[in-house]
């Protein structure tokens, strides 16, 4: 009883340890605390958001294209609705979508990956031949087919259809980090005591792994940001009003907002929070890289 307390409390100090060293790091950098900011508030607006701020799509012609104002923070689109609640109604799906698709792909990318490293032989051979296919295939494009084929209509559907062709470059990485990591000596002690692979696989490689599944979980989540609002924007994807992408493709295409002066603020809005949102995960996808690796840190 008093090992496993010990064990339990070496684990929890070493857990408060590692806390505190994450958020020292992002007090003393600047652009890290910046882009943790700005994820987290894109977050907050996500999932907190909707409740707060009323959604009304009611068309007012006499309101169209207002300024920003106090009343509408954002100003109003081409039938006179609240900018600013279609763009706070819109993030839950965009985020939800870009975090659903990361972790399908970090998932699979994982499971294949680690598969074809572990077990080698004619199996990592037809595993690798997979993954190298899928890399040189144009993925974009094969979305797009694949979500114009299929009836998506909710979150879950097109993250699973962007997660497919999104893992193939994380599995090749898990690979070869389980190929490194197969001829360490504490692995070679594992197998010598008897431990079976699924002690192997989960207790000894992945927790080893882990740094590196997490930066890349926030770099795919960018690049499922973008595909995602891409299908919108092309719609391809059945329409929802409030979406960030088919707010510029109203925008840009379909309501001439582009050129009337008045309707920049409609146009530049879901831009200006896709740019602000890849920012904020690519300062976070960075400042986690360093905090994992010593040896990129710039700072003493």
């Amino acid at each position: 009883m008093k090992l496993i307390f010990g064990e339990t409390s070496n684990k929890l100090g070493k857990a408060y340890k590692d806390i505190i060293g994450f958020l020292r790091f992002f007090r003393g950098n600047k652009r890290a605390l910046f882009g943790l900011f700005l994820t987290l508030m894109f977050i907050l607006m996500a999932v907190i958001g909707p409740y707060v701020v009323p959604l009304d799509l009611t068309t007012r012609y006499s309101e169209r294209f207002q300024p920003p104002s106090i009343k509408h923070i954002l100003g109003t689109d081409f039938v006179g609705r609240d900018i600013f609640a279609q763009i706070v109604h819109g993030a839950r799906d965009v985020i939800a979508v870009a975090f659903l698709a990361a972790l399908f792909a970090v998932a699979i990318g994982v499971v294949m990956g680690g598969f074809a490293g572990f077990v080698s032989g004619w199996v990592d051979m037809v595993l690798t031949r997979i993954i190298d296919v899928l890399l040189v295939i144009p993925s974009f494009p094969i979305m797009m087919v694949f979500a114009a084929s299929f009836r998506v209509r909710d979150p879950i559907s097109i993250s699973f259809i962007l997660a497919i062709w999104m893992w193939a470059g994380l599995a090749r990485a898990i690979r070869a980090q389980i190929l490194s990591l197969k001829e360490r000596e504490f692995i070679e002690a594992a197998q010598l005591l008897g431990l079976g692979s699924r002690h192997i696989v989960l207790k000894e490689l992945i927790p080893n792994l882990m740094s590196y599944i997490i930066v890349n979980f926030v770099r795919t989540a960018r690049g499922a940001l973008t595909a995602s609002v891409g299908l919108m924007f092309l719609g391809i994807i059945p329409y929802s009003p409030t979406n960030w992408g088919v707010m510029m493709n109203l925008a840009l295409f379909q309501t001439g907002s582009i050129y009337v002066p008045r309707g920049l603020f409609y146009t530049l809005s879901p831009m200006l929070c896709i740019i602000l949102f890849q920012y904020g995960l690519l300062c976070v996808a960075s400042a986690l890289e360093e905090v994992f690796n010593p040896r990129l840190r710039a700072y003493e």
